[in-house]
């Protein structure tokens, strides 16, 4: 899975357009996010909104990154331009972030303490080919002309930008005059990336402002729509080819021989009985009845399978409203069973059969409420 991030709605919607079928994924913390797949090749893509600022940013990348576990990370939006080079609408492709204002302030001004990420080089090679084919331009909106594709770093603050000659923007330019584009969150969303393993990221941004004062005239003439959409255009193409890249990538040599050993090889012969032949087994494994005194509760049975539905709806193999549903019936059968009553029993039997037909397409849920019922026909 690819994780792609924005700041605004505006931006959240532009990469939404791109996704066929998206279903809300609520995070425990009250986040939600949209997993959704890339129309064309049906990659899956969880969406998120950050809000402004590089600190909540930040801290939604972390959750992202702990409830979905990608193979990557792409954050899209726009940004203000830096220089007169770098055109309205025009995609910029972080190869560096700057988070700026860091600093130490001394009798003689203010002296830049910088924090620094770099895109992983194995993205940035990605991306640079994906510009140079050109093949991302069939994302962009029928009719648009493609726009230049720019690489370069990114300065991420905390204030927004909208003068040439504030004391703040002579600072930034003079101090930081590599960067293309200005913008408030790529800092923290780079930081998270970081933390994580160096999870690979990229942030693109399409340019819809100089960043000099006249932000108010380029938003009037519909530039943020239109560098989002290219911004989106080309952050859809590249998590395609890094999804393409993540599958083809070659085992490495201790995955391979964690394979190796995973083969198992027993032969039977003549009165011989084979029981369990298997590589690596997690959890129990049971050959025969077991004993009646070994008998699971079904109440325990049901706090495990509780456990087992929720790891499933964050796995995405339980959609929202089934896994809704499957909670109700799980908590009719464990009141149910609290009774200690024949009517309760056969209570929780009746919601553990409506369960089980909830359940029926995820072969190892329904399998855990069979084993349920039968536990609970043992008692009854």
């Amino acid at each position: 899975m690819i994780v792609i991030l924005t700041a605004l709605d505006l931006e959240y919607q532009a990469v939404r357009r791109h996704l066929s079928d998206p279903r809300v994924h609520r995070h425990t913390a009250g986040t939600r996010f949209e997993v959704g797949r890339l129309a064309g090749d049906g990659r899956r893509v969880a969406l998120g909104l950050v809000g402004k600022g590089n600190h909540p940013s930040a801290v939604i990348t972390e959750r992202a990154i702990a409830e979905f576990s990608p193979s990557a990370l792409l954050f899209v939006g726009v940004a203000g331009a830096l220089w007169p080079g770098v055109g309205l609408g025009d995609v910029v492709v972080a190869t560096h972030v700057y988070a700026y204002h860091g600093g130490t302030s001394e009798d003689d001004g203010l002296k830049a303490r910088p924090r620094v990420w770099e895109i992983d080089h194995e993205t940035d090679q990605i991306a640079r080919h994906l510009y140079r084919t050109g093949a991302w331009a069939r994302h962009l909106p029928a009719g648009a002309a493609a726009p230049e594709v720019r690489f370069g770093p990114i300065a991420a603050g905390e204030v927004v930008q909208d003068s040439a000659i504030s004391a703040h923007a002579q600072w930034v330019r003079r101090t930081y005059n590599d960067a293309l584009a200005i913008e408030m969150e790529a800092a923290g969303v780079a930081q998270a990336a970081h933390h994580n393993r160096s999870l690979p990221m990229a942030v693109v941004r399409g340019i819809s402002d100089r960043a000099d004062g006249t932000k108010i005239e380029t938003d009037g003439l519909n530039w943020q729509p239109k560098a989002v959409a290219n911004a989106a255009a080309f952050a859809v193409a590249l998590a395609q080819e890094l999804a393409v890249e993540h599958d083809n990538r070659p085992p490495s040599k201790a995955r391979e021989a964690s394979n190796m050993s995973d083969n198992v090889k027993n032969v039977a012969r003549d009165n011989a009985r084979v029981g369990v032949q298997a590589g690596h087994i997690h959890g129990n494994v049971t050959v025969g009845h077991p004993p009646q005194s070994q008998a699971v509760d079904p109440i325990t049975q049901l706090a495990e399978l509780r456990d087992q539905l929720a790891r499933a709806r964050k796995a995405q193999e339980v959609d929202e409203e089934t896994f809704t549903a499957a909670e109700e019936e799980i908590a009719v059968a464990a009141e149910s069973l609290s009774e200690s009553t024949e009517a309760g029993r056969s209570k929780a039997m009746i919601a553990l059969k409506r369960l089980r037909g909830l359940l029926a397409d995820v072969a190892e849920l329904a399998a855990h409420v069979s084993a349920v019922i039968a536990a609970l026909r043992s008692v009854l």
